[in-house]
C-alpha cells in the first residue's frame, strides 16, 4: 500500500488508476485498503480547482471540456477529468465514451481522464468521485474537472463536491432553464451559453440575456460574487480563456474571503455524513439478527399487510437489540 502512496505522489499514472479503480470497488476487503489509501494521500490533497460542470444533454459538455482542457495544458496546468456516464437502471451497465468524446486530449499528457459508471447515484456523480478526485489532486493534477450525467433536481450532489459550478446551457435552453431549473441555477457560480456562432449566434447572445436578468432575481451563492453569464464556441475556442479567467478571479476571491476554506469543510463533513449512512445501511443489511425477518417484512410491506412505517421500527428494533 505504500507504494502504491508513493506512486501516486509522483504522478505516476498507472498507479493513479490503479488507485481510482480500488477505491470504486465495493469489495468489503477493497474498502479497508482504499481507506488507508486515502489516508495516506490526504496531506498532498487540497491543492487543486474544483470545478464541476453540468448541463442537459446535447449542450456540448465534451466539447467545452476539450476546448477548455486544450486550454488549461497550453497555460502549464496538470488537468484531470472525472467524467460520470449513466448507469443502466436494469442492467448497471454504461457506455464510458467520454475518452471517445474526448479523443485530442485524451492524447495530451497533461490530462488524464477518467470515466466512471454513475451506478444510478443521484446527481448523476459516481459514489467514488469524491475519493477519485483527491487521488488526482495527489498526483499533482491542479485542475479537477467532474462532468455530470445531466440537469436534475439531484443536482446539490455537485455542489457537494467542487469549488465552483459551471451550467452550460444551448442558445434555445433560456426559456427551459428559467422556468423550470430555477433550483440548479441557484447553484451556477457560472453560467455558459454554448454553440454561440454561425447561425445560433444571435439565438446564443439572446439566451445569455434572458439568463442573466433571470439570475438577477436570485440570492447570491457567496458574498461578493455573483453570477455571471459567458458566450462561447468550443470548436473554434472563441470565449474560452474568459470562461477560465472568470473561474479563477472566483476561486481567488472564495480563497482570499475564507469562504473556500468554510465550504470545504463543510463539504468534508458531508462526505462523512454520506459515508456513515452508506456504512450503516450496508451493516444493517448483513446483521445476523436483521437478515431473517427483513424479506418477510418486506414482502409484507409490499402487498399491504404491514405499514412501512411499523416494518422499518421493527427491524430496527431488531437491530439495536444488544
Amino acid at each position: 500500500m505504500q507504494e502504491l502512496i508513493d506512486a501516486v505522489g509522483v504522478g505516476d499514472r498507472r498507479a493513479l488508476a490503479r488507485a481510482i479503480t480500488l477505491v470504486e470497488s465495493t469489495r468489503r476487503d477493497h474498502r479497508a485498503e482504499a481507506a488507508q489509501l486515502l489516508d495516506g494521500v490526504l496531506a498532498r490533497t487540497g491543492g487543486a480547482v474544483r470545478v464541476g460542470i453540468s448541463g442537459p444533454p446535447g449542450v456540448g459538455k465534451s466539447t467545452f471540456i476539450e476546448a477548455l482542457g486544450a486550454h488549461l495544458t497550453g497555460a502549464g496546468h496538470r488537468l484531470a477529468v472525472l467524467a460520470v456516464d449513466p448507469s443502466s437502471s436494469r442492467t448497471g451497465g454504461s457506455i464510458l465514451g467520454d475518452k471517445t468524446r474526448m479523443e485530442t486530449l485524451a492524447r495530451d499528457a497533461h490530462a488524464f481522464i477518467r470515466p466512471s459508471p454513475s451506478g444510478g447515484e443521484l446527481g448523476g456523480v459516481a459514489r467514488r468521485t469524491r475519493e477519485a478526485m483527491l487521488l488526482c489532486e495527489a498526483a499533482g493534477f491542479d485542475v479537477v474537472l467532474v462532468e455530470t450525467v445531466g440537469v436534475g433536481q439531484s443536482e446539490l450532489a455537485v455542489a457537494d463536491l467542487v469549488d465552483l459550478f459551471v451550467l452550460l446551457a444551448s442558445p434555445s435552453g433560456g426559456d427551459d432553464l428559467q422556468g423550470i431549473k430555477r433550483g440548479i441555477m441557484e447553484l451556477a457560480d457560472l453560467v455558459v451559453v454554448t454553440k454561440a456562432d454561425g447561425d445560433l449566434a444571435n439565438a446564443a447572445r439572446h439566451a445569455a440575456a434572458d439568463l442573466q436578468r433571470a439570475i438577477h432575481l436570485l440570492r447570491p451563492k457567496y458574498d461578493g460574487l455573483a453570477t455571471e453569464t459567458l458566450l462561447v464556441s468550443s470548436p473554434k475556442g472563441e470565449g474560452i480563456a474568459e470562461v477560465w479567467a472568470r473561474v479563477t478571479s472566483a476561486h481567488e476571491h472564495l480563497a482570499a474571503t475564507g469562504q473556500l476554506d468554510r465550504l470545504r469543510a463543510g463539504q468534508a463533513r458531508a462526505w462523512l455524513w454520506d459515508e456513515l449512512r452508506a456504512g450503516l445501511t450496508e451493516r444493517f443489511r448483513e446483521d445476523p439478527a436483521v437478515t431473517p425477518e427483513l424479506a418477510s417484512l418486506e414482502a409484507a410491506v409490499a402487498t399491504g399487510e404491514v405499514a412501512p412505517t411499523a416494518a422499518a421500527q421493527q427491524l430496527l428494533d431488531r437491530f439495536t437489540r444488544p
